[in-house]
């Protein structure tokens, strides 16, 4: 099959999309609004994008609904940090909760029934349980094509400061994907988890 993105005639179903680019690392991210109130929420448009120095970017999506940024792109923009927390297979029932769109003085931590921890060189506090946080500091915001202006497209950029690893997956010097099981996104409302691995050496 084929078609032309901007007619979307696609004749499935659901928008295959979503589908094509998978597995999609999920960052749960944490941000604090200027009043002080955590924030905590999955995006699985978020990936690696930079090393030396390592940076990551997430991409939020769409509005409040109460109108506005979401909290998170707010949050960010203002105080400049976040962290970017790894889920895995034992917290995939808590990310799915902060998933929620929630009014804009919710604590997802208390709201999904999760411990804090605090970071070392930023504000905002890390999901406990989580074994692998990236602390962040804020680079800035592309804006992205949108083809509604109530669903802005945009990606934001930080610079990792400091990464907390659990020694728990760690085995060898290496971060252990047997003992991680980080949570991965596919389509629609499908998520993996990854438990197999398999080592390829590039060619001299």
């Amino acid at each position: 099959m084929f078609y032309e993105t901007r007619d979307n005639k696609h004749g499935l179903a659901h928008d295959p999309f979503k589908s094509c680019i998978v597995p999609r690392p999920i960052g749960w991210i944490t941000t604090v609004s200027a009043e002080g109130v955590p924030n905590l929420a999955p995006f699985s448009f978020f990936n690696g994008v930079g090393d030396h120095p390592p940076q990551v970017m997430f991409a939020p999506v769409g509005l409040h609904r109460d109108g506005g940024a979401k909290d998170t792109l707010r949050n960010v923009e203002l105080t400049g940090e976040f962290v970017a927390n790894l889920v895995t297979w034992e917290l995939r029932e808590q990310m799915n909760q902060t998933s929620s769109s929630a009014a804009r003085n919710v604590d997802e931590f208390k709201l999904a029934g999760l411990a804090t921890a605090p970071s070392r060189l930023i504000k905002p506090p890390r999901v406990k349980a989580s074994p692998i946080h990236l602390e962040c500091t804020y680079l800035k915001t592309v804006e992205l094509l949108a083809d509604r202006a109530d669903y802005p497209n945009t990606a934001v950029f930080g610079k990792v400061v400091g990464i907390h690893i659990s020694d728990e997956v760690i085995t060898d010097g290496r971060v252990d994907m047997a003992k991680f099981k980080p949570v991965a996104r596919l389509g629609y409302h499908d998520y993996t988890v990854a438990e197999r691995v398999f080592t390829l050496l590039p060619p001299n």
